[in-house]
């Protein structure tokens, strides 16, 4: 039998922006309800190790997660993770979402966190070896090369970061860079360039995938000579930013040419009582800790709205 349930708030999405939204309405006394479409922590997750969170030395991402998770379960959020947005409608005082349990939520305010997801080459035989030689996260599938010569594909802080942490098992490791630079910060270009496993083919590109039943060799292209050539390799692992997970918001929100939340300082979306936090939003940087700020400011900004709303109603029924 389908029921309907009234929140307070609704958070959409569960990384770290979401988990920390949930913290703090929760903490609050804000009946919150937290959904994901996967576990609890996003891209968190599948970070091998966090070292630069103020205050923490080192963590895995997962440990992260479960950390937030536990926290906003304290104090009172409800959280439904494997589940999936059958319906959605953000017009109105009165928000309503349907889940895939069948199940109807209400709530006054919305905060939105659906994060993003890794971004494909979109080239031959990618889709062909995915989970059979090519890999998006390194957490989850570097002991399976061990003593391997591996590709990691991208230029920025988490392709360098990954490629280090890949040293671990792999035999070699070498990075496929589409610019003759790199846009990751100095200490993490530092660090790839000192490790001895590491080499590099630069203004370089990756466009197309070979094997059997599994992944054997890649054309890699120069940019700047248009030669292709065939490189043999055992693995490849894909570092090359985030899509935005808001194909659902199209024509709810205000999306940028990026598919990006476009959201005000407050963190607040084109509709009223409607926020946005994480990797989702049309921002510049992408960290746990810019997430964090993010859910937290989200957070801080839904709680105001409802307690205007509620001054609201209470100044109308003292009219009447």
């Amino acid at each position: 039998m389908n029921t309907s349930m009234h929140y307070d708030a609704i958070v959409i999405g569960g990384g770290p922006a979401g988990l920390t939204a949930g913290i703090y309405l929760s903490r609050a006394r804000v009946r919150t309800l937290l959904v994901s479409d996967g576990m609890p922590g996003g891209q968190m997750i599948l970070t091998h190790e966090i070292a630069n969170y103020p205050g923490v030395e080192s963590i895995s991402g997962y440990q992260l997660s479960n950390i937030m998770k536990q926290q906003a379960k304290k104090f009172g959020c409800d959280i439904k993770s494997n589940t999936h947005i059958l319906d959605l409608n953000m017009e109105g005082e009165v928000k309503q979402m349907t889940l895939s349990d069948g199940n109807t939520y209400t709530a006054n305010t919305i905060i939105l966190t659906p994060g993003g997801r890794s971004r494909t080459l979109n080239v031959t035989g990618e889709s062909k070896f995915k989970g059979s030689g090519i890999s998006y996260c390194a957490t989850c599938d570097g002991d399976f090369f061990t003593d391997k010569e591996i590709v990691v594909v991208g230029g920025g802080n988490s392709a360098l970061e990954e490629a280090v942490s890949l040293t671990k098992y792999a035999s070699k490791v070498t990075i496929v860079h589409q610019f003759d630079h790199f846009q990751a910060f100095d200490y993490a270009v530092e660090e790839a360039k000192a490790n001895p496993k590491i080499h590099f083919v630069m203004e370089s590109t990756i466009t197309a995938f070979y094997g059997e039943n599994k992944l054997e060799s890649v054309d890699i292209k120069n940019l700047n000579t248009g030669i292709t050539g065939n490189f043999k390799t055992d693995g490849v692992f894909i570092f090359i930013g985030y899509v935005p997970n808001t194909e659902f918001l199209q024509g709810m929100v205000d999306l940028n040419q990026w598919n990006e939340i476009v959201v005000a300082p407050d963190m607040a979306t084109s509709v009223p009582g409607v926020y946005a936090a994480g990797d989702s939003i049309a921002k510049r940087y992408r960290q746990v800790t810019t997430a964090v700020g993010d859910g937290t400011v989200a957070a801080l900004a839904a709680s105001n709205y409802l307690h205007q709303l509620k001054s609201k109603h209470h100044s109308s029924a003292l009219a009447l």
